[in-house]
């Protein structure tokens, strides 16, 4: 199974999840930040730093994925440019946003964002529970179990 996870990784909720996920199933991860952390211990897990820059690490999760690539992130606009190139995202609430999924998010994000500008009250995110875990987990297994379907009918 050549699929990679990549975790937008600044203020990342479930790194160890997906780690834990990561080692059952042999799989590689890679966190993106633009500084350097601490990330879990996994046989397979590094930490890509990039430049301090706004949208770098962004911008270099988008330009290292593909279809074989499960993309980790509650970044709306980074999940749509993933999801352009043929990955699959999850959010940390477990969230999958897909083609069909990610248009309306933007969109309703980019409601909220007109809100705010004018002055009106939104409610911002959710606060981040055990069963935001637990529907993360459920997430992954299905994201990953669809892209590893997905690979052996293409003999990828």
């Amino acid at each position: 199974m050549n699929i990679q996870l990549v975790v937008d990784a600044d203020g990342c909720p479930v790194k160890d999840e997906v780690v834990k996920v990561a080692k059952r199933l042999e799989l590689s991860v890679i966190f993106v930040a633009n500084r350097q952390m601490r990330i879990p211990n996994g046989p397979r897990c590094r930490l890509q730093v990039v430049a301090a820059l706004f949208d770098a690490a962004d911008d270099w999760i988008a330009e290292n994925c593909n279809e074989k690539t499960v993309v980790v992130t509650g970044d709306i606009p980074l999940a749509a440019r993933c999801v352009a190139v043929g990955a699959e995202v999850v959010s940390p609430h477990g969230r999958i946003l897909d083609a069909e999924s990610v248009g309306e998010a933007l969109a309703r994000r980019d409601l909220a964002t007109h809100l705010r500008d004018l002055g009106l009250p939104t409610s911002g995110p959710s606060p981040f529970d055990h069963r935001d875990r637990s529907a993360f987990l459920q997430a992954l297994d299905r994201v990953i179990q669809g892209v590893s379907r997905r690979l052996g009918r293409s003999g990828g």
